[in-house]
């Protein structure tokens, strides 16, 4: 493939894209300036994306910088994924407000190789060319003292303090140890020593990849470019996707799991996540919240787990909603929201749909475990909602009998 034919293929390198930097034309269009590196280069780019696997459960927001390598590899460069065995011996510091637990290379290994199973749904393991998996121990345990002060000598402490978790711990007084100072220095030589082209990274790995940069430039190499992505905001539509405050979707969760969670993604964040997790044109969307939510769910679990699985994923969880009922999905009566004043309590939705006989009634059928929502079983007697979106295409239970599916 040519480097014009591999320029005019780019589209969904830019889809999700937070920043391309440096801007080398005078256009901030993120096409622009990546056609425009693209234009001076004659060969594959070789695209590296660095993981430090200091463990082996990994989640859709992890995803977004794989997906997005594999764009590029489909548009026929080579993927060089880093695996930080050294690097992680030492813990990166960012986004931390404390110095991070250092792994054994031992321990990153065997974390790595669950890692990278968890990605052959995304990444392309097998076209010749298009992928290169190195451990930077390659290169980092052969470095002597004389070169590691050399490294150091690149950077002054004024311009590590300025990387904003070790100026906001400097400011909190809290320790930073020497050996963390080594953390950017030694990702940036890990571009140095595999010919990077293009890095891509999270919002908040800019410094790391920048210094990249210098480093190259330090080696008399050719700069690369640094590709930035967003951190995907995890199910609760608060916080960013993360293991410790459960509001992920982990790769490794089973068909079922994974689209119950991706079934009841938040309004708000349905198109960021067709955006960042799908290919789907996003002024193609179906309209009805309900049915975006469900698309995406079967979009999702398709790409990890295989569109059969994806289909019978959503068999089951539409079953299970009307577990106990003598009614089949297909069969639940409708009730039109439009006859609600919202922000409205869910007691008053119950009387006013005729699954209670008055807001008193709906109150109790709550306290007693009797209502469920999309088969959530309900507790909160005094659960309000600002918007009838927030319930458009969920069905509405009280006992095993009576149901409606409520419809903005």
């Amino acid at each position: 493939m040519s480097v014009s034919d591999r320029s005019q293929n780019l589209n969904w390198l830019y889809r999700g894209t937070s920043e391309i930097f440096p801007n080398r034309s005078d256009s901030d269009d993120l096409q622009e300036n990546l056609a425009l590196f693209l234009s001076k280069i004659d060969r594959p780019l070789r695209v590296k994306l660095g993981i430090d696997p200091t463990g082996s459960e990994i989640h859709l927001g992890h995803s977004i910088p794989f997906r997005k390598l594999r764009a590029f590899q489909d548009a026929g460069h080579t993927a060089v994924v880093i695996i930080g065995d050294f690097t992680a011996t030492i813990g990166d510091p960012t986004g931390k407000s404390e110095v991070r637990r250092q792994l054994t290379s031992e321990q990153v290994r065997e974390n790595a190789k669950d890692y990278l199973d968890k990605l052959r749904p995304i990444l392309d393991f097998d076209t010749p060319g298009r992928l290169e998996i190195r451990y930077n121990s390659e290169w980092l345990k052969q470095l002597d003292l004389k070169q590691i002060l050399a490294l150091l000598s690149t950077m002054t402490v004024g311009q590590m303090l300025a990387k904003e978790g070790f100026a906001e711990r400097y400011t909190q007084e809290n320790p930073i140890f020497l050996h963390e100072f080594l953390y950017p220095l030694m990702q940036g030589y890990d571009s140095v020593a595999v010919d990077a082209d293009v890095e891509l990274g999270g919002t908040d790995q800019k410094f790391n990849i920048a210094v990249g940069r210098d480093l190259q430039r330090h080696f008399g190499k050719r700069p690369q470019f640094g590709l930035l992505l967003p951190i995907l905001i995890g199910t609760d539509g608060v916080q960013k996707m993360s293991k410790s405050l459960n509001n992920y979707v982990g790769l490794s969760e089973d068909a079922l799991s994974m689209y119950s969670k991706l079934e009841k993604t938040p309004d708000a964040l349905i198109k960021n996540y067709f955006e960042l997790l799908t290919n789907l044109p996003l002024d193609e969307l179906p309209d009805n919240p309900r049915e975006c939510q469900k698309l995406l769910a079967v979009e999702v679990v398709s790409k990890i787990h295989g569109s059969q699985a994806a289909i019978a994923a959503q068999k089951t969880a539409e079953d299970i909603v009307m577990k106990g009922s003598t009614a089949s999905a297909q069969s639940v009566p409708e009730y039109s929201l439009a006859q609600i004043e919202f922000p409205a309590k869910l007691y008053s939705i119950l009387n006013a749909s005729g699954l209670c006989s008055s807001n008193g009634d709906g109150r109790r059928q709550i306290q007693g475990g009797a209502v469920r929502l999309d088969g959530d079983r309900i507790s909160d007697s005094e659960l309000a909602f600002e918007s009838p979106k927030q319930l458009n295409g969920k069905v509405l239970q009280v006992g095993k009998k009576k149901f409606v599916r409520l419809i903005s």
